[in-house]
């Protein structure tokens, strides 16, 4: 049992969030938390470490390596971790240690997991914000998803998709390109992915 009640419901992970950038005793069991086989470990531990990396990312940024071996994990819920927290710390990648793993990430997408590979092309927004230089291969990536996307969720994958362009969209160069990608998932066999479809063209 920890120390820390890491596996209890409910818990405070802003005030852990908080504790954690003074308390080098806590965030080691976070560190460890991420690859805790308890699920309620494991889901308080990473939301603690997400809010530290998007909100102190110099702080986590040198666990870089950490993050980026679970992103290689067999286990799908080590690979979702590493997702969503690399993104996050691309926002202080000085030494471009993401574009090194450009292709592995978005690698994810083509894979048949729907777990990993929706939440690859939802924090495709983040990194393209983070990293405006890799923003045109981001929006061919997302917009490619029917030839690279190899499961049986396709449809589901896009909404996700479509949700990152709309936040990418206000930045992008080629906006008619986008427009009409996502104009072509009105016709989606997935109500989610049309709903989406809709939801960025009255906005966008």
């Amino acid at each position: 049992m920890s120390k820390y009640n890491l596996e209890g419901k409910n818990i405070d992970v802003e005030g852990l969030a908080r504790d954690a950038l003074n308390n080098e005793d806590l965030f080691q069991e976070m560190m460890n938390g991420v690859r805790s086989k308890d699920n309620n470990i494991r889901e308080n531990c990473f939301k603690t470490l997400q809010l530290v990396a998007e909100n102190n990312p110099e702080f986590l940024y040198h666990e870089w390596d950490y993050f980026q071996e679970m992103l290689y994990s067999p286990n799908n819920f080590h690979k979702f971790i590493a997702i969503y927290i690399l993104a996050s710390l691309t926002r202080v990648d000085k030494d471009n240690k993401f574009d090194e793993i450009f292709e592995d990430y978005y690698g994810i997408l083509a894979g048949d997991k729907v777990m990993t590979a929706s939440h690859v092309a939802l924090n495709s927004s983040i990194i393209s914000f983070n990293k405006p230089e890799l923003r045109s291969r981001i929006i061919d990536i997302l917009m490619n998803i029917d030839e690279i996307h190899h499961g049986k969720q396709k449809e589901l994958v896009k909404a996700y998709a479509i949700e990152a362009l709309r936040k990418i969209y206000p930045d992008a160069d080629d906006k008619e390109k986008i427009e009409d990608f996502v104009r072509t998932q009105l016709n989606s066999k997935r109500p989610k992915t049309r709903n989406m479809a809709q939801c960025f063209l009255d906005r966008c």
